[in-house]
Order: structure tokens, then C-alpha cells, then sequence
């Protein structure tokens, strides 16, 4: 028999939890917010299925952090349903927001008109390339939509990490070195190379700073769309002292045209690594320059900078 002020004696009594709070409170999930533009990812390069599969294991990376991401592939070179350019891509997303918005007042619903951009075009681009941004800010233009183009992914210490895991997994680093143990095949000097001339190279400078930080050991940047720049850095390697040199691609990989980055390795005459591709950092790279452009989901964004 219960009483005024619970079940009867004996009767195990189910009190509501505390709600946490300060540094301990769970954090409350994020989800993207109804009719947010849609994220664009703009994919450089010959299309393929290589670069396909690359680009949508980044987009299924992004999603996983903020379920709901209206994300969409368009391709710097596309021209066909399977690859679509980037031009239409980005008109599609601003014609599916307009028609979502007409649908809703045609069903008699409270709306407000659609505000700032219809989407967000992020850059499948490491380091900033120029040629590569002006012809994605041209097909924003040619969209004729209201698009905002963000930066590239880096610099960013996220990237020095994937690359550290990239010369680790290609025996060429240790691994971490709080655990002190020898690779043979370890480099003791890193030709970083990325695409984009000068530039490029200076904006690889910073992350190869953070890279040198983590391997304690030399790391000068190189241009691979310049003749001879990974073979002259790695004369200077030698040069002050190192011996054993390796290639790191500061290249996501869809951006390097194929056989340059192994060319230029062999005429360094040292080993490389493979292109970052769709570590798992390139994909919260990609959602924190997207919520950062629209402002939303804080809690996301800073969490990708500070992993």
C-alpha cells in the first residue's frame, strides 16, 4: 500500500538524479540546426572513385560530430551525375533551401525567410594553393548562390599530428616518444612537401614547426609544383647533418597530380609517406571551418581544435 509521500515499506523509492553541473556536467549533444546551409566540400583534382571514396569517408567523419549535416561533394573538375561540378552542387543546395521554404509556407507553417548563405564550401586543400582557390571562389560565382568560401585546412596543429601518423605508419618515425623505442628506418630530417608554389610552402613552414616540435628533428618545407624545390631542401637537409630523410606529403592527396609526389621522392633519394587522406582529423577540420563560418555549435568547433 503506497502513502501520500511514496510506495509502501520495503518498497526500493526512485529518486530523480542530480543534475550535474560545472566541469563535470555531461555535455548537452549537438545536432546541426533545422535549415543551416548545407556543407559543401569542394574536391580538387581528377575526379575518381579514389578521390570519391576519400572525400566521402570525410564528409561521414564530419557527420558523426554533428548529426544532422546537410553535407554535399562537389568537384573542382566534375561535369557528370556521378562526379557534379561544383557549380551545380552548390546552386542545388541554394534551390532545395528556397523549395524547403515555399513547401513550408504552402503547408501553412510559420517560417522565416531564409537568411545568409545557402551553403558552406570548404576546401579539400591542406595548404593554400592558389590556382586551385581562385577556380573554387569562380564556381561559387558561376553558382550564381549565396555561398561562403572558407579557408583552407591549415595550418593547424591537428595536421602536424596526422602527419607524424602517416611517418610512423610508413616506419618512418617513432611512433610516440614518451615510449622510447628505436625505428631503425627512422628520418632525421623531413623534406614537407605540399603543392601551391611559394606560398604554399611558407603557410607548410608553420605546421612544419609544430612537426619538428613532435619528432625533434629538422623539418623544411618544399613545393612539389616547382622543379627541383624537394631535392634542393633535401641538399640543405644534408647539409647541416641530417642523413636519413624522409618525404612528408603536407597534401590531403586529390590535389597532387599523380606520380609527382613519388617522382620527386626518388629524385631526393629518401622515402615518403602517404598523403593525410581521411584522417580522422581532416574530417573535424573540415565541420570546425563550417561551424565557424556560420557561427553555430561552439562545442564541436573547439573540440576539433583542441584534439
Amino acid at each position: 500500500m503506497s502513502t501520500p509521500t511514496g510506495p509502501a515499506s520495503g518498497l526500493p523509492v526512485r529518486m530523480p538524479r542530480p543534475r550535474q553541473s560545472g566541469r563535470h556536467r555531461r555535455p548537452e549533444p549537438v545536432v546541426a540546426p533545422e535549415g543551416a546551409a548545407a556543407l559543401v566540400l569542394a574536391v580538387p583534382g581528377t575526379p575518381s572513385s579514389t578521390s570519391r571514396g576519400l572525400a566521402e569517408e570525410v564528409i561521414s567523419i564530419a557527420r558523426s560530430e554533428l548529426p544532422g549535416l546537410n553535407a554535399l561533394i562537389g568537384y573542382v573538375d566534375g561535369d557528370d551525375a556521378e562526379y557534379p561540378a561544383l557549380a551545380s552542387v552548390i546552386a542545388h543546395s541554394a534551390a532545395e533551401r528556397t523549395a524547403r521554404y515555399e513547401q513550408a509556407l504552402a503547408a501553412g507553417r510559420e517560417v522565416a525567410e531564409p537568411e545568409g548563405p545557402a551553403a558552406v564550401v570548404v576546401p579539400l586543400l591542406a595548404g593554400p594553393e592558389g590556382t586551385l582557390v581562385r577556380r573554387i571562389r569562380q564556381a561559387i560565382t558561376d553558382s550564381e548562390a549565396p555561398a561562403e568560401l572558407t579557408d583552407v585546412l591549415g595550418p593547424h596543429p591537428l595536421l602536424a599530428e596526422a602527419l607524424h601518423v602517416r611517418l610512423s605508419e610508413a616506419g618512418l618515425a617513432r611512433a610516440d616518444r614518451a615510449r622510447l623505442f628505436t625505428v631503425a628506418t627512422a628520418a632525421d630530417g623531413i623534406v614537407l612537401a605540399t603543392v601551391g608554389g611559394e606560398e604554399a610552402v611558407q603557410a607548410a613552414g608553420i605546421t612544419g614547426m609544430l612537426l619538428a616540435a613532435r619528432l625533434a628533428v629538422p623539418v623544411m618545407a618544399a613545393a612539389l609544383d616547382v622543379e627541383g624545390s624537394v631535392a634542393a631542401i633535401a641538399d640543405q637537409l644534408k647539409g647541416s647533418g641530417s642523413l636519413q630523410l624522409a618525404v612528408a606529403p603536407y597534401l590531403v592527396g586529390p590535389e597532387v597530380e599523380e606520380g609527382l609526389l613519388d617522382a620527386a621522392a626518388k629524385e631526393a633519394g629518401c622515402a615518403s609517406a602517404e598523403p593525410l587522406g581521411a584522417y580522422p582529423a581532416i574530417g573535424k577540420l573540415v565541420l570546425s571551418l563550417y561551424t565557424s563560418a556560420l557561427g553555430i555549435a561552439p562545442a564541436v568547433a573547439q573540440g576539433a581544435q583542441a584534439r
